[in-house]
C-alpha cells in the first residue's frame, strides 16, 4: 500500500512539474479551436448544404491520424462545419470517400461495434469541460444514428449506446464523398452555461484502409474519444438556449403467453406506466419511473460456462443508463461492489418494480451526484424490497476524483418465511488518480458491508496503478475481499464456494494479486498494423495465506492492415478445490484436491470489410483430471446496408476420468438482422445451447415512428434440447411515445 501510494505520488508531481524542464507544448484546448457562430437561420436537415447557415459557420482542419499511427495528417480528407442558435448545435461533415468504397455494417441504431466497423463520423462532447464525463453523437454511411454518454474507466473513456435521446440527422451519398448533418438539441445536453469553453473532438472511421483520424490529435495508447485530449468549442456571440425542463415517455403493452410445462393455460396480460425526465438545472437531472417494462430489451447472449463461477452479464434496462458510471464505476474487474442487474432481477427472472426515481449529474463543475431509490413489488414467492444507492463523485487536479457510495436493501413487505429486518447496506470510498497525459492511472478502493448479523471481516480493500506509453503497459493490482463482504448489489463471483457434497454455499474470504504486462510492435512498410504480446496471472491466497487458484495466460495477438487478426493463448490453470465440485453433471464430484493444467487456444478473424467474413477458433489441454476441447466458428454474410445474416457455433467436450463423467456443450446460434429503412428493424435469432438444455427464439421488431417513439413486437418461445418440447412461448407488443414539454 504505501509503495503504491509513493509511486502516484512520484508521478503527480513528474507530471505536474513537466513543463518547468522541458520546452513549453500547447494543449489540445489551445491547438484545436472551433468558433462557432450563431446562425441567422435553422438549417435544413437534409444532407443538402446549400442553406445559408453553412455559408458562415466555422469548418475544422484537417484529420489527424489516430490508428494504427497518430501522426501526420488522414489520408481521406474531412471537412466538419459547425454552428449554434437557441435550439440547436449544427454539425455537417464531408467525408471523401468513393460510393464502391463506403463500408456500412447496419442501417440499426446503437449498434456500437458494427458502427465502429462502419464508415462513419462522430461527435465528442464535455460541456461541463470535467473531462471525466460526456457525449457522443455519430452517423454511418447509411444513417444510422449512434449516441450515448462517455465517462472514464481507468485510464479509458468508454462510451454507454444505451443511452438514448431525441436529435435530428440525415446522410445523403455521393459518388466521390459523402455528407452528414446532425442537429443536436441543446435539451439533451446537461451543462452550466454555453458562454464556457467547452470539449469537443471529431473521430472518423476510415474503412477502406482502415484507419481512424481525429480532429484533436489523440495519442495511440488511448481511444479516440478520450475525453483528456479534446479540442475547444469557443461560443462567438450570446444567446439563451431553449432548455425542456420536462420529457414524457408514456408506455401501453400487452400480450399472450403460456407455460407449457406446468400445463397451465394461455393468459393475456397489459399494463400502462410512465417514465419522465425532469430538469431541476441545466446539468442537474430527475428521472422518475412508474411500473417500468422491459419487455422490449434485448435478450442476453447465451455463454457456454465452464468455470466454478458465474457469468457477467451487462445492465440493458433503459432507466438504469443514464449517467450509470456513477453508480457503476466502482470495484475492480474481479469485484463489482454495485452491479444493478442485482436490482428487480432473481435467478434471472424479472421481479416487478413498482417506481423509481433517479436524481443525477453536476452540482458544480467538479462534483456529480447520483440518488436511486427503486420499490420493487411483493409476489407469492418474494417480499417486497426498497433499493436506495448514493453516490458523489469529486474532481480533483486535472482528472483524479474521489468517489463515495453509499447503498441499502430493505424488505418492506414480508412474504411468509422472510425476516422483517432483513436488510443489506454498502459503504465505500474510492480514490482514483490519472495524468494529465492519459499515461498513468491508480486507484485506492475501501468498501464495507451491515447485515443484521453484524458479522466481522466484511470489508474490501483495493489497490492498483497502470502505465501505458503507448509503446508498452503494465500494471498491478492487489485486493482483499472479506469472508462475510455480503453484498447484494454486488458482483463478487470468488467469494462463494458450491460444496456439491453438502449442497451449500460456503464464502472464503481471499487476497487476490493481479500483475499484468504488454509489449506493442508496430511495423513499418508492413501489412500488419500491430503485434502485440501480453500476459497476465491472477493468484488468489485465503486470508491465513493458503493458496486457492492461480491463473496465468501468455498471449500473441497480429492484427492485419485488411482488418483480419490472428490470436494464440497459453492458459495455465493451478486450483485447490476448497470443497468438491460439479464443473460437470456426473453422478460423482470431483474430489477437493489441488490440480494443474494447461489450455492452448488458436484464433482467426477474417477481413470484416467483406460481404462474408468468419472466425475460427480451437483449444485443446487438460482440464483438471480430465482433457478438453473446445471448437468454434462464425460465418456473417452482409447485404449492404440492409441486411445481416449468420451464424456461430461453439463445442466444448470435457472427458474426466471413470466416473467423473464426460459432457458435450454445443451453443448454436442463427441470427438475422433486417433494416427496411433506418427506423424499422427486425432481428431474429435462436440460440441452442446443450448445457442450459434450451432451445430459445427471439424475434423482435421495432418500428421507430417518431424520433424517440417506438412500437415494439416481440416473440420469444423455448424448448428443451433432447426432445423440442414446447417449455412457454408468448408474443408481447410495446407501445412508447416521447414528448417533450
Amino acid at each position: 500500500m504505501r509503495m503504491l501510494i509513493a509511486l502516484i505520488i512520484l508521478f503527480i508531481l513528474s507530471d505536474t512539474n513537466a513543463p518547468l524542464f522541458a520546452q513549453y507544448q500547447p494543449s489540445n484546448k489551445e491547438r484545436f479551436v472551433m468558433p462557432l457562430v450563431l446562425a441567422k437561420e435553422p438549417a435544413k436537415i437534409d444532407g443538402d448544404l446549400s442553406d445559408l447557415v453553412w455559408a458562415t459557420a466555422s469548418e475544422t482542419t484537417d484529420f489527424i491520424n489516430k490508428w494504427p499511427v497518430d501522426s501526420g495528417f488522414a489520408e481521406a480528407k474531412t471537412k466538419v462545419k459547425m454552428a449554434f442558435d437557441k435550439d440547436f448545435i449544427y454539425v455537417t461533415a464531408t467525408m471523401f470517400q468513393k460510393r464502391e468504397d463506403l463500408v456500412i455494417m447496419t442501417l440499426k441504431r446503437d449498434q456500437q461495434n458494427l458502427f465502429w466497423n462502419s464508415e462513419n463520423i462522430a461527435l465528442v462532447l464535455d460541456p461541463i469541460n470535467q473531462k471525466t464525463n460526456g457525449f457522443i453523437f455519430g452517423l454511418n454511411a447509411g444513417g444510422a444514428q449512434f449516441d450515448g454518454t462517455i465517462n472514464l474507466q481507468g485510464q479509458w473513456s468508454i462510451s454507454n449506446e444505451n443511452w438514448d435521446n431525441k436529435w435530428f440527422s440525415a446522410v445523403k451519398v455521393h459518388d466521390e464523398y459523402w455528407v452528414a448533418e446532425m442537429a443536436i438539441p441543446f435539451t439533451v445536453l446537461r451543462f452550466k452555461n454555453i458562454q464556457d469553453d467547452w470539449g469537443v473532438n471529431l473521430v472518423r472511421t476510415d474503412m477502406k484502409r482502415n484507419v481512424y483520424s481525429t480532429w484533436a490529435q489523440v495519442p495511440i495508447q488511448l481511444n479516440g474519444i478520450d475525453l483528456g485530449h479534446l479540442g475547444t468549442l469557443q461560443w462567438k456571440e450570446k444567446v439563451e438556449p431553449n432548455r425542456s425542463r420536462l420529457t414524457l415517455i408514456p408506455y401501453l403493452s400487452g400480450g399472450v403467453s403460456r407455460n407449457h410445462v406446468d400445463r397451465e393455460a394461455a393468459r393475456s396480460q397489459g399494463d400502462a406506466g410512465l417514465d419522465a425526465k425532469i430538469s431541476l438545472t441545466s446539468s442537474l437531472n430527475l428521472d422518475l419511473t412508474y411500473r417500468p417494462d422491459f419487455s422490449n430489451v434485448d435478450v442476453d447472449q447465451q455463454m457456454t460456462n465452464v468455470t466454478r463461477y458465474s457469468l457477467f452479464f451487462p445492465e440493458r434496462r433503459n432507466f438504469f443508463l443514464e449517467n450509470a458510471d456513477l453508480f457503476s464505476n466502482y470495484g475492480s474487474w474481479l469485484v463489482r461492489p454495485f452491479f444493478s442487474r442485482k436490482i428487480g432481477l432473481y435467478n434471472g427472472e424479472p421481479v416487478p418494480i413498482i417506481a423509481g426515481a433517479r436524481l443525477s449529474g453536476n452540482i458544480t463543475d467538479r462534483l456529480r451526484i447520483g440518488m436511486m431509490d427503486i420499490q420493487t413489488e411483493a409476489t407469492d414467492e418474494l417480499s417486497a424490497h426498497n433499493y436506495f444507492v448514493s453516490s458523489f463523485q469529486q474532481r480533483i487536479w486535472s482528472r483524479s476524483s474521489l468517489k463515495f457510495i453509499a447503498a441499502n436493501r430493505q424488505m418492506t413487505k414480508v412474504t411468509e418465511g422472510d425476516s422483517q429486518t432483513d436488510y443489506n447496506r454498502t459503504y465505500g470510498g474510492e480514490f482514483q488518480y490519472i495524468s494529465s497525459n492519459g499515461k498513468l492511472n491508480g486507484s485506492l478502493r475501501a468498501h464495507t458491508t451491515q447485515t443484521p448479523d453484524k458479522f466481522s471481516d466484511n470489508s474490501y480493500y483495493s489497490t492498483q496503478v497502470n502505465y501505458n506509453s503507448g509503446k508498452f503497459y503494465s500494471g498491478s493490482m492487489v485486493e482483499y475481499t472479506g469472508e462475510n463482504y455480503i453484498n447484494d448489489f454486488g458482483f463478487v463471483p470468488r467469494l462463494n464456494n458450491y460444496d456439491a457434497v453438502r449442497d451449500t454455499t460456503v464464502r472464503i474470504g481471499h487476497y487476490a494479486i493481479n500483475p499484468w504486462f504488454g509489449l506493442l510492435i508496430r511495423p513499418k512498410g508492413s501489412h500488419v498494423n500491430l503485434i502485440e504480446l501480453n500476459t497476465w496471472s491472477v493468484f488468489t491466497y485465503r486470508k491465513n495465506g493458503r493458496f486457492m487458484e492461480r491463473n496465468t495466460s501468455v498471449n500473441l495477438t497480429v492484427s492485419y492492415k485488411n482488418t483480419s487478426e490472428l490470436f494464440f493463448e497459453a492458459f495455465s490453470t493451478s486450483v485447490q478445490l476448497p470443497f468438491p465440485v460439479e464443473i460437470i453433471k456426473s453422478d460423482v464430484p470431483l474430489p477437493a484436491a489441488r490440480y494443474d493444467f494447461s489450455q492452448y487456444t488458436t484464433k482467426y478473424s477474417s477481413d470484416a470489410r467483406k460481404i462474408l467474413s468468419g472466425t475460427v477458433s480451437f483449444t485443446y489441454g487438460n482440464f483438471y483430471n480430465g482433457t478438453r476441447v473446445e471448437y468454434g466458428a462464425s460465418v456473417s454474410a452482409r447485404m449492404q446496408p440492409w441486411g445481416t445474416f449468420g451464424v456461430t457455433f461453439l463445442q466444448n467436450d470435457i472427458k474426466l476420468p471413470g466416473e467423473y463423467g464426460t459432457a458435450k456443450f454445443v451453443l448454436l446460434g442463427p441470427k438475422a438482422e433486417i433494416s427496411l429503412r433506418n427506423n424499422i428493424w427486425w432481428t431474429s435469432f435462436l440460440q441452442y445451447n446443450t448445457q442450459a438444455e434450451n432451445f430459445n427464439i427471439n424475434s423482435r421488431f421495432q418500428w421507430r415512428f417518431k424520433p424517440m417513439s417506438d412500437l415494439f413486437i416481440v416473440y420469444t418461445d423455448n424448448y428443451t434440447c433432447t426432445n423440442m418440447k414446447v417449455k412457454n412461448r408468448g408474443v408481447v407488443f410495446k407501445l412508447t411515445y416521447w414528448l417533450n414539454l
